[in-house]
C-alpha cells in the first residue's frame, strides 16, 4: 500500500498571499504547500481523499491518471473545491465518492450542475458523474475493493471523517481524538495527523498537540501535515521527536 500526499498545506496554502515571511520565501521545495490531500493505492485500485483546489496540479505533478474512488473528509473549500476536476475520471461511468451526510449533501447544493440531472452538459461538453455513497462511522466499508472504516471526530462545529486502511489512518482537521476512537487506531504501521502550528487553536491540533497524540496513539510513523507558513520544513523537522515527521507536498510513503 502507498500513500502520496498531494498537499499539506491549510485553506491559505504556502506561501501566503502577500506575505513575506522567511518560510513564505523559501526556496525549499517542501515549504511549497497546496491545500490538503492525498491518493492511496492498494489491491490495484486507487483511491483519492478529498478535492482540494489545486486537484489537477497535483495530480499531474504526482503522476496519477487514474482514480476508483474519493473518500471526502467534510465540507469546507479547502477540501472540496476541486471537485470539478473529476469529470476527466467519470466519462465511461459515474465515479464513486463517499462520506458523511452532510458533506455529501453541502456538495449537492455547492455544485447543483453536477447533482441536478436536469441540467444537461451542451453538446460537446461534459460535467463530472459522480454517485455519491452516504458512509456512517465506525461502520466498515468496502470501496474499489478496499475496507475502509470511516471514523468520526469533531472540528468546530463540523463533524470530520479520518479513515483507517489497514495500517494506515488518515486524519485532519480535527482537535481532540476521543478515547472511543482512539480505540480503533491501535497497531498503526503509519498515522498522517493534521499540526497547525505551535500555538493553540480552537479547532484544529498545534503541533504539541499532534505530538502527545502520536505518542499516546503508537503509530511506528507519524506524518503532520495541514501545516502552516509558520512552519518551515527543516526546521519542524529539527524540532520532532523521532517517529515523527513534517510531510510535505509529492511524499509518497509505503505503508505495512
Amino acid at each position: 500500500m502507498r500513500l502520496t500526499f498531494l498537499g499539506t498545506g491549510t485553506s491559505f496554502g504556502v506561501p501566503q498571499i502577500g506575505c513575506g515571511c522567511a518560510v513564505c520565501r523559501s526556496t525549499d521545495p517542501r515549504d511549497k504547500r497546496t491545500r490538503s490531500g492525498a491518493v492511496l493505492e492498494a489491491h490495484g485500485a486507487t483511491l483519492l481523499i478529498d478535492t482540494p483546489p489545486e486537484l489537477r496540479l497535483q495530480l499531474i505533478s504526482a503522476g496519477v491518471s487514474r482514480i476508483d474512488a474519493v473518500l471526502y473528509t467534510h465540507e469546507h473549500a479547502d477540501h472540496i473545491n476541486g471537485i470539478d476536476d473529476l469529470r476527466i475520471f467519470s466519462q465511461r461511468q459515474p465515479l464513486p465518492i463517499y462520506g458523511p451526510q452532510e458533506t455529501l449533501e453541502r456538495l449537492r447544493a455547492s455544485f447543483n450542475y453536477i447533482f441536478d440531472d436536469g441540467v444537461r452538459p451542451f453538446e460537446g461538453t461534459s460535467k463530472p458523474r459522480l454517485a455519491m455513497h452516504a458512509t456512517e462511522p465506525n461502520h466498515p466499508i468496502f470501496v474499489a475493493g478496499i475496507e475502509v472504516l470511516p471514523l468520526a471526530f469533531q472540528h468546530g462545529h463540523l463533524r470530520v471523517f479520518g479513515y483507517r486502511i489497514g495500517s494506515l489512518a488518515y486524519i485532519t482537521d480535527v482537535k481532540t481524538i476521543e478515547p472511543s476512537e482512539r480505540e480503533r487506531l491501535r497497531g498503526l504501521d503509519v498515522l498522517v495527523l493534521n499540526a497547525l502550528w505551535w500555538r493553540p487553536h480552537p479547532t484544529h491540533m498545534s503541533i504539541s498537540e499532534a505530538i502527545d497524540t502520536a505518542r499516546s496513539l503508537g503509530a511506528r510513523r507519524t506524518y503532520l501535515t495541514h501545516l502552516t507558513h509558520e512552519t518551515g520544513h527543516a526546521e519542524l523537522e529539527s524540532k520532532l521527536p523521532a517517529g515523527i515527521l513534517p510531510a510535505y507536498d509529492g511524499l509518497t510513503v509505503e505503508v505495512g
